[in-house]
């Protein structure tokens, strides 16, 4: 049985405002295949015009949360989602999130997350993205410790993906030297980034539908 490795301290960390955004449309639907976005503030950005770019292709549903890897209750979150439709593909973009937890346990996070992913959605195709980069707010060519991390998470996703034979979307390298992608905050995406964001996740899910 996977377990989760805490902070040092064995304290979950959460962030002074946590928040959960869901969105399953087409309920009772069957025509075409499910996809499922999962990821935070950022795939709320650009959710909106992935459905719209897989219309009569895809149903796509989104679950954003401010939960990341290294929090058991983001497992809990993905469960009720999975418990409501039978998912075909899982688009799953984590890692913005969660400056409380390490780089070991957001890692050591990883292998349960997906045994879930495998577990309540069987036969589901599973994608797993790189998280976008951080600018100073209104400075955007600066890079800040917080993109280190956020690098740091990313090569970890990427070998994690690799040990397990799964597809990786890289949203970083697409806005990383994009920073007109970028809003005033230096964290989400204007439109134009959002956009950016969403065709590129179009085409990798469309690669990935039966």
């Amino acid at each position: 049985m996977a377990v989760f490795i805490l902070p040092a301290a064995g304290q979950i960390s959460r962030e002074k405002i946590e928040w959960l955004d869901v969105w399953i449309p087409d309920t009772n639907d069957r025509g075409l295949p499910r996809v499922l976005l999962v990821g935070d503030s950022i795939m709320r950005g650009y959710g909106k015009q992935v459905e719209a770019g897989l219309q009569g292709k895809a149903y796509v549903a989104r679950l954003a949360t401010s939960k990341s890897l290294g929090d058991p209750a983001l497992l809990d979150q993905v469960g009720l989602v999975l418990g409501e439709q039978k998912f075909d593909i899982i688009h799953f973009n984590n890692g913005m999130h969660g400056d409380g937890y390490s780089e070991e346990a957001y890692a050591a996070a990883l292998p349960p997350m997906l045994a879930r992913l495998r577990r309540d959605a069987p036969g589901a195709r599973i994608m797993l993205c790189t998280t976008t980069d951080v600018g100073e707010r209104n400075n955007l060519d600066t890079v800040l410790p917080k993109t280190t991390r956020v690098m740091r998470r990313n090569d970890l996703v990427t070998a994690f993906a690799k040990r397990e034979k799964l597809p990786v979307n890289d949203l970083f390298a697409l806005i990383q030297d994009h920073p007109e992608y970028h809003g005033a905050d230096g964290v989400h995406c204007n439109e134009k980034g959002s956009a950016a964001l969403a065709a590129q996740v179009v085409s990798a899910i469309l690669k990935l539908l039966p």
